[in-house]
């Protein structure tokens, strides 16, 4: 339905992609990644037709259409939502409007011939809007939007009271209405929180055509997509398999290439001991010549970067007492908007909070209360012993000095430290060698936020909060965020749409809706099963009130004992199964790359050429028949360790059900 042919970008002296190729049928599932800067929304251009590459081309089946989810919207109407979004189609914004003109001219009094033309061709109007799916047009747009978190006061808004994230959502929606044959999504769960993200990652699901996305949202990508197509220093690589599944299959390629590389390099320095040694000798003179020329020919193997982890110790805050922060009784409004009435909430030393819940919920104006950065009405707000408090939010992005280089912005906040110890942080930051001198204004997003979350991790804060750090920051990033929070040994109160960060990083999920706090103690996987106990799901909207952390009476001790016993039995079906949910993603990563190969020895069956070398026949045929036997081995093993994975899974229920009897 769509090829990629031979494309190639370059910005001056910049090379973003070169010789990318690839073909995208019509259910496919595909993710661009690659860091901040490697040129995927760059690609989405050229795809959509408003970029020119400068080599290649994009080829599409006649009538294939495109819709294109950009970056940055901007309201181009003061249509109502609902307006706005039912008529996306201009086909059937365009058949309603001639509709309503012949409705007005019949209401106007017509008779005779006219009458009967003008009623036939209404006729015929209403049966073309029926078709084109008129009628069910603000049905589905209904649904659409309450799915991406609209609610009914929202409907009959004008777009220009919506801001840049809520504008994104009903673009989002305008799409999905168009319902085009493929979807470019650039960054589409920036704006989503966590229920809206899980209902479009279902849509997605049994949405009929194909999906090309950027998302630096690994939950997500491992939802959605079945193929990856990573931009790596220029160069791209197409992996069949989920994002988790490339993870795999690029590691051992890259220990491939070290173990390749380490091999060439030996080979290296013993050829250089003969020319050194040899060099001066006309005797050997032929042999150092030839010996250098084959070193200037060889090409040289290079590793390509991998996701690094930590290699840094932030400072040990100061002990905080046990009690961190109490709010009590605290009322918080904005004029005549009620976020919270009595709000009472303590939070003790370790706790490392993620706050969810429906955009618009007050999430944010918690964490600044917390933070001590917004005045509330009503009550009081008590920070603990030895409490020190550090708050990151985007704004903080802008209160960096432009004139400073990052080394220097650096050193504002940490006088004292030695320039060396300043280095080996901001590299653990990916500002490594001359990137510490780079200038504050020609940073990109991503790259003010790291260093941000650099800035506030080094100074000796032993309560942070935290509103969506991981915005901006590619793949890379966001894991070298989760493992310098995974090492700090302060409490931690965040907000984040990044569901992997908060399996990482969370030991207590604080749910916020219409005003109401329910406080969980355990991680997110605890959190989505306590939802679906409560016949919620996460999806879905209603107002439960929670025991599980704060109950009285012997009900709420049975129920709170049941969960104990229940995340004891999960946490050890989760460790018990650990080993092999690892060897199937690892045995689907080598299948995908074996079937490959075996689709390419196939091909040289029909190729007649082949036939020529009887040697070679034979060789082909053998490579055939062993790539054959180990495929066939690696899908009995799958199958299985999956009997094997559905066997514990049932046992877990199983043990599972007889708590709650």
């Amino acid at each position: 339905m769509l090829g990629i042919s031979d494309i190639s970008k370059s910005y001056g002296d910049q090379t973003l992609f070169s010789a990318v190729t690839f073909n995208m049928g019509a259910r496919d599932r595909i993710a661009i990644i690659g860091p901040n800067g490697s040129g995927k929304t760059t690609l989405f251009g050229i795809i959509a037709g408003n970029v020119l590459p400068d080599s290649g081309s994009v080829n599409m089946q006649r009538g294939t259409t495109i819709g294109y989810l950009e970056q940055e919207i901007r309201p181009s109407s003061e249509r109502q939502l609902l307006d706005d979004v039912a008529n996306a189609s201009t086909r059937i914004s365009k058949l309603a409007h001639k509709i309503q003109v012949l409705q007005e001219e019949l209401a106007g009094g017509v008779d005779g011939e006219s009458l009967k033309e003008l009623l036939h061709e209404l006729g015929e109007l209403q049966h073309s809007f029926e078709f084109a799916g008129g009628y069910s047009a603000e049905h589905e747009a209904r649904a659409v939007l309450s799915g991406l978190g609209f609610v009914e006061s929202d409907f009959h808004r004008p777009l220009t009271d919506f801001s840049g994230g809520w504008l994104m959502r009903a673009a989002l929606a305008k799409l999905l209405l168009l319902s085009p044959d493929v979807l470019l999504l650039d960054e589409p769960t920036n704006h989503l929180d966590l229920e809206s993200c899980i209902w479009f990652e279902r849509y997605l699901g049994s949405y009929r055509g194909a999906v090309l996305v950027v998302s630096h949202d690994r939950a997500f990508l491992n939802r959605v997509v079945s193929k990856v197509l990573a931009i790596e220093q220029g160069k791209c690589i197409f992996h069949r398999g989920n994002y988790d599944s490339f993870v795999i299959a690029r590691k051992k390629e890259i220990e491939v290439t070290e173990a390749t590389a380490k091999r060439q390099n030996l080979k290296i320095k013993k050829e250089m001991r003969f020319i050194e040694r040899f060099r001066a000798k006309n005797t050997k003179a032929t042999q150092v010549q030839s010996r250098m020329k084959q070193l200037t020919k060889m090409e040289r193997v290079v590793i390509p970067r991998a996701t690094r982890k930590m290699q840094f110790s932030f400072p040990e805050p100061v002990r905080s007492g046990e009690r961190v922060i109490t709010l009590n009784h605290i009322l918080k409004s904005y004029d005549a908007n009620v976020v919270y009435r009595d709000l009472n909430l303590v939070l003790n030393r370790g706790d490392r909070v993620a706050l969810v819940g429906p955009n618009g919920a007050g999430k944010t104006t918690l964490l600044k209360i917390l933070a001590g950065v917004l005045p509330f009405d009503k009550g009081e707000r008590k920070l603990g012993h030895n409490v020190i408090t550090a708050y990151y939010a985007q704004y903080q992005l802008e209160l960096l000095d432009p004139t400073n280089n990052i080394l220097t912005e650096l050193q504002s906040v940490a006088q004292d430290e030695p320039e060396q110890k300043l280095r080996r942080i901001l590299g653990a930051f990916l500002f490594s060698g001359d990137d510490v001198y780079k200038k504050i204004s020609v940073l990109s997003g991503g790259e003010k936020s790291r260093l941000v979350l650099t800035k506030m991790l080094i100074q000796s804060a032993n309560f942070l909060l935290m509103d969506e750090p991981t915005n901006h920051l590619d793949i890379a990033s966001r894991e070298i965020l989760a493992d310098a929070l995974e090492a700090y040994r302060g409490s931690l109160c965040f907000i984040t749409h990044d569901r992997t960060l908060i399996r990482q990083i969370a030991n207590k999920i604080i749910e916020i809706r219409d005003g109401n706090l329910q406080v969980l103690t355990g991680n997110y996987e605890d959190y989505l099963n306590w939802k679906e106990s409560l016949g919620q799901g996460v999806s879905k909207i209603s107002e439960v009130p929670m025991s599980l952390a704060i109950g009285k009476g012997a009900t709420n001790n049975r129920l709170r004992q049941r969960k104990l016993i229940e995340g004891e039995l999960r946490n050890k079906y989760y460790r018990e199964s650990a080993p092999t949910r690892k060897r199937i993603a690892e045995i689907e990563a080598e299948l995908s790359e074996l079937e490959a190969q075996f689709r390419e020895v196939e091909s040289l069956f029909s190729d007649e050429d082949h036939y020529g070398c009887s040697a070679q026949v034979i060789a082909t045929i053998e490579k055939h028949h062993g790539l054959k036997e180990i495929i066939s081995s690696l899908i009995e093993e799958w199958e299985r360790l999956s009997i094997e994975l559905e066997r514990m899974k049932r046992e877990f229920e199983k043990a599972k059900s007889t708590t709650e009897t």
